[in-house]
């Protein structure tokens, strides 16, 4: 009979402990709304990657991935409260990425999409930083000293022998 009851008690006791824990993880729907940023149309079929993120601020291996409709819309419940890194993806537009803090049982998230940025490239020139092009003097031939070109060096050639032996 002991064994019976302290059977029961335990399993009181985790049954308290589980609905005290289910309590405290709250979830929320987030609804996502993706936008061109030039000119508002929606983007279709694009693909909104959701990632929570640990304590340390690295994103956690498992992930959620959802598909915009034609208005650009999607949605999903039962996120967990914390915070997530949000990743969207379209054809044709930049990749965007950032990371929210899921706070509100129903939040919503509107992104909006540029353009490609032309490639960067290590082999091209870049200005240097706080180098502005406005700061940049003009290029005003008018007040320019004037130079004289510079000559090239003499060429020294061997003289011609005229005489044949």
């Amino acid at each position: 009979m002991k064994r019976c009851t302290s059977a029961l008690l335990l399993f009181l006791l985790m049954s308290v402990c589980a609905m005290a824990q289910a309590g405290n993880s709250r979830l929320s729907t987030v609804h996502f709304k993706v936008l061109k940023s030039f000119n508002g149309k929606p983007v279709r079929n694009a693909f909104v990657v959701m990632h929570t993120v640990g304590k340390d601020g690295k994103q956690q291996r498992a992930g959620m991935e959802l598909k915009t409709d034609p208005d650009g819309v999607t949605f999903y419940e039962g996120l967990p409260y914390g915070k997530i890194r949000i990743q969207v993806l379209a054809e044709g537009l930049q990749t965007f990425g950032e990371d929210y803090v899921i706070d509100k049982p129903d939040m919503d998230i509107v992104v909006k999409l540029d353009r490609p940025q032309k490639q960067y490239s290590v082999y091209e020139e870049h200005p240097a930083k706080g180098d502005d092009k406005k700061d940049a003097p003009k290029d005003d031939k008018k007040n320019a000293p004037a130079t004289k070109p510079a000559t090239p060096p003499a060429a020294t050639t061997p003289p011609k022998s005229d005489d044949k032996k």
